[in-house]
């Protein structure tokens, strides 16, 4: 089906989602964080450094304890909460590389379309990491990067095209390299483009920040990342002016829609490495730069938000705040994440983290806020964020098909605080490429399987360390959120059953 067809379905969908008793068009701002875990907020215990403007946020909304991404990993979740369809459905959506194409493809329904399709004005700042450009050619970095956001329903992008560990550093905004000068061009690639090109291995001993494994190829402001690139040396950003960056144009999009209803998803770095914050943030926590990088991420909120208030726009605007996958302290950099951890439980009560199907790995910070729509409070509903297309196109009162969003459950009284609210009654979680490896959540009960030839648990507290785990474990996550002790062999109907509905979910291709 083209897109210029699936599109006009919406309108005419079989399957409309009801909307709520509220204003119809408030506006509406996600903020993704990036490798924030459970623990890494004040409000949700984290006690040796503060995050106050997330922590208001909090404490006039509501604070999910349930919340949830759909994969351990950046692009597969973010591939998911665009598309409301599980990631592992479409190959091809694991960690994008550099010159990755486009891995949405561009007839699928979007949620950014359904906001078009609702009337609003739609925007993306930060990191993108869902690839540029067409399969088998990728990103054109000296011409127009198409498709990308502009072809999956966003009016306007400002972007830090992959991410920041992998090359090139540059801005892309009007589908192009900001400020790419032509006579000195863009060239990115997976081999070394001459045997003197500088790398983190040849010279290592220039590095502000040495690698620990894998982030050793092209060298950029005395970091060196996954990949190789030359040219663009005009093009290039500074790692420390990330965020302030994010800050500016975030506001500016604000600044330019205040008078007509808008959706903004604010992707931030933070606190994705290489974790350089700005001069301003380096060493206001004693936990090193990865912690520093939590308090710049709760500064970018705090202005964004204060923007809103001064524009008189915050009781007009829903937001939502979660992360991409959990926390992982050593991801490739000596930055002291680990030595500096000190007592600080950065996936909160929860086992694993980035990478892994344990609960550490996708259960995440999940707040939203509303001004005089969603009551103050914490709430146990189980939400994830692959649900926020349907859900946002029921509070629009916005019509989705019944091909679109396959994955995508409308939880908006959830969401909204409301008394009767249900959430999510089952999950599945996933790690990076789909590679048979699932965590499936039902009720209180959780299944994980790894398979037999990738049977690992990578462990946040350590480096990348992985471990054997059997292909089935079973957990009842009301008694034991920390997933210590494996009820399989004490519950086997329990886990037959869990076991018949994810392979049921799976093979039927959706699940809403």
């Amino acid at each position: 089906m083209n897109r210029k067809k699936q599109l006009t379905l919406a309108l005419i969908g079989t399957l409309t989602l009801s909307a709520t008793a509220a204003p119809a068009k408030p506006n509406i701002i996600v903020i993704m964080a990036d490798d924030l875990g459970y623990g890494d907020l004040s409000c949700y215990g984290a006690a040796t450094f503060k995050t106050p403007n997330i922590d208001k946020l909090a404490a006039e909304g509501l604070k999910f304890t349930s919340g949830y991404c759909s994969a351990s990993t950046c692009t597969p979740t973010r591939y998911s909460l665009l598309t409301g369809a599980y990631a592992f459905r479409k190959p091809g959506t694991g960690i994008a590389p550099p010159n990755g194409h486009l891995v949405i493809d561009q007839d699928t329904l979007t949620l950014p379309d359904l906001m078009k399709k609702a009337g609003y004005q739609t925007g993306v700042v930060g990191k993108w990491h869902l690839g540029l450009g067409e399969k088998g050619k990728g990103p054109d970095w000296n011409g127009e990067l198409k498709p990308g956001p502009r072809e999956i329903g966003f009016d306007y992008h400002f972007l830090l095209p992959t991410t920041n560990d992998r090359v090139p550093q540059v801005y892309v905004t009007d589908s192009r390299v900001l400020d790419l000068d032509p006579a000195d061009p863009l060239w990115v690639g997976r081999k070394k483009p001459s045997p003197d090109h500088p790398t983190g291995v040849s010279h290592r001993d220039t590095l502000k920040m040495d690698w620990s494994h894998g982030h050793n190829a092209t060298i950029h402001n005395g970091i060196s990342r996954i990949g190789f690139y030359t040219g663009g040396e005009k093009a290039r950003f500074r790692d420390e002016d990330l965020s302030d960056k994010w800050v500016e144009k975030s506001n500016a999009f604000i600044e330019a829609n205040k008078d007509k209803p808008f959706f903004l998803f604010y992707a931030s770095h933070d606190i994705h490495v290489p974790r350089i914050p700005h001069e301003r943030f380096q060493g206001v926590t004693p936990h090193g730069f990865r912690a520093d990088s939590i308090v710049q991420f709760d500064w970018t909120v705090g202005k964004i938000m204060k923007t809103l208030d001064r524009l008189k726009l915050t009781e007009n605007t829903l937001v939502i705040l979660c992360s991409d996958n959990g926390p992982v302290m050593d991801d490739g950099y000596k930055d002291e994440a680990l030595e500096k951890l000190g007592e600080h439980k950065a996936a909160g009560p929860f086992k694993g983290g980035k990478y892994s199907l344990y609960e550490g790995g996708t259960r995440t910070p999940f707040i939203t806020s509303w001004k005089g729509h969603i009551p103050a409070g914490s709430s146990d509903k189980i939400v994830c964020t692959i649900d926020l297309a349907a859900s946002l196109a029921g509070l629009t009162g916005t019509p989705v098909p019944e091909t679109a969003c396959g994955d995508s459950k409308n939880v908006l009284p959830a969401l909204l605080g409301k008394a009767d609210a249900k959430g999510r009654s089952s999950l599945i979680q996933q790690d990076n490429g789909g590679r048979g490896n699932f965590g499936y959540r039902s009720g209180n009960w959780k299944l994980t399987k790894h398979a037999k030839k990738s049977a690992r648990n990578t462990v946040v507290s350590k480096t990348l360390t992985n471990t054997k785990v059997p292909e089935f474990q079973l957990y009842n996550l009301a008694k034991d959120p920390a997933e210590t002790t494996n009820l399989i062999a004490e519950h086997p109907e329990e886990a037959k059953r869990l076991k018949q509905e994810l392979q049921a979910l799976i093979e039927a291709g959706h699940s809403r």
